[in-house]
């Protein structure tokens, strides 16, 4: 069986290939449009890190103030990751680290606590504090 391509017909489907409007009522600058609409992809990543990094798959609460609150301190979480995918953009560190691979880097950092005193933060390493420095974010204390 041989397939001879009907050249008209992929022109006509090819003819609008790369061409897409982006319509808003707040932004004007077309780059910067086309920048956040690109950025949905950050958002999908949001979405899956809640179900995964976050432990949001289980929804199921004793009260609905509980879901509640899991879902606010959800929200903040996906504000946090937005945050840091965009300094992570301006600081080009997409060159060497995923955000995954970021968040690994920091997720290690021990955090300890005893009643009646200051939270004490367990050590951090040189790399981490540069990382801590260039997504602008205060070192914590102990450095």
């Amino acid at each position: 069986m041989q397939v001879t391509p009907i050249q008209s017909s992929i022109d006509e489907a090819e003819k609008n290939y790369g061409y897409f409007a982006l319509i808003s009522n707040d932004i004007k600058d077309p780059w910067e449009a086309l920048r956040i609409y690109r950025s949905k992809d950050l958002i999908e990543k949001a979405f899956g890190n809640l179900k995964e990094r976050l432990n949001l798959r289980r929804t199921s609460m004793s009260s609905e103030e509980n879901l509640e609150g899991k879902l606010f301190v959800q929200f903040i979480a996906l504000m946090y990751l937005s945050y840091i995918d965009k300094m992570m953009d301006e600081q080009h560190l997409y060159k060497d680290y995923t955000l995954h691979e970021l968040l690994d880097e920091l997720d290690v950092i021990e955090c300890f606590g005893h009643p009646n005193r200051r939270l004490q933060i367990g050590e951090i390493t040189k790399k981490q504090a540069e990382l801590f420095r260039k997504l602008d974010v205060p070192v914590p204390l102990g450095v």
